[in-house]
């Protein structure tokens, strides 16, 4: 009999499509070894898979499953407890900052350690830690060779990836090719944002008056896109590791607190610089900065190199075999 394993996690307007999009990476490479997932359905998380998890089962009850995966912030170990009632669970992390009632821990963090997690987990939880664990559809991986032959090329700036999420917090995209646009030249913009972002109406407006832009509306062609961008502006978030592993140089914007320590950690390490969008000089600061990365062809290839050492993109593989071996 296959193992059943339920999904329950976070989404909506304030956090994002971000923690529906990994877990749906980790289902499906859990059902390529045999599993059977289904997500715990709420019309946020139906949104997101309506948009990307054509066929992927959906629940109204963790009842009739034998493992429980979470990817809440808004959970912790009392209501992981509740809901797994003595189930195998995984909970996927960013924070260290609750205790979690899991039998294993993912946390894809660059700068990550087992200490962070004394006191909060169990004595026997075991912790995937680090940007190798990260779920990275396979679609990226695939592309992985030709995007390094491809950076090696060295090439100008010709196309530039703008995803701040499908949610567009606060309007951001918009916000971010207002300031893009006077200094693009004639450099193109490939606009990622989903159907309910706050941004949208400008936009297609936008994009309506200026060739240069092009509009993608839930992008189902975000392997190739990210393949054929010589920049991106990103958001801090799991995108950032599909980016890592076809090396694309990008200008990080920290959209959310969750953010702020990988994305710093990042910068540490030379792989992305980083802007807070909260930041009183954000915008000034931002059109100098993009406007050095679309003109320093020597800065990056040397984000690009940084960035293809940072993961592999095999993370969804590890952490399914680790939640398999939990049966």
């Amino acid at each position: 009999m296959s193992l059943r394993i339920v999904f329950v996690c976070a989404a909506g307007p304030s956090v994002g499509g971000g923690h529906v999009m990994r877990s749906l990476t980790l289902a499906r490479a859990l059902e390529s070894r045999g599993a059977v997932c289904a997500f715990l359905s709420t019309p946020e998380v139906a949104a997101v898979l309506g948009a990307f998890g054509r066929g992927m089962a959906r629940t109204h009850t963790t009842d009739p499953f034998d493992a429980v995966v979470f990817d809440s912030y808004a959970l912790s170990a009392d209501a992981h407890r509740a809901i797994a009632k003595g189930r195998p669970t995984l909970v996927i992390d960013d924070l260290a900052d609750r205790p979690l009632a899991a039998d294993l821990v993912l946390d894809a963090g660059p700068a990550r350690r087992p200490e962070d997690y004394a006191g909060l987990v169990p004595a026997h939880a075991r912790l995937l830690l680090g940007p190798n664990h990260a779920p990275v559809r396979p679609a990226f991986v695939a592309l992985r060779e030709a995007a390094l032959t491809r950076r090696a090329e060295r090439g100008p700036v010709r196309r530039i990836l703008v995803s701040l999420g499908m949610t567009d917090v606060g309007g951001i995209t918009g916000r971010v090719v207002g300031l893009l646009t006077p200094i693009l030249g004639e450099a193109a913009l490939d606009l990622v944002v989903g159907a309910s972002a706050p941004s949208l109406p400008t936009l297609r407006a936008l994009a309506a008056e200026d060739p240069r832009l092009a509009l993608h509306v839930n992008a189902q062609d975000m392997p190739r896109l990210v393949l054929e961008a010589d920049l991106a502006i990103g958001a801090g978030g799991s995108t950032t590791w599909e980016r890592c592993v076809l090396a694309l140089p990008a200008l990080t914007l920290i959209l959310a607190d969750n953010q702020i320590a990988a994305a710093r950690a990042l910068e540490a390490a030379g792989v992305t610089p980083c802007l807070d969008v909260t930041a009183a000089d954000f915008e000034a600061a931002f059109v100098a900065l993009a406007q050095s990365l679309i003109v320093d062809a020597d800065r990056r290839a040397a984000l690009s190199a940084a960035s293809a050492t940072v993961c592999d993109g095999r993370g969804a593989e590890r952490v399914a075999e680790a939640v398999l071996g939990l049966m």
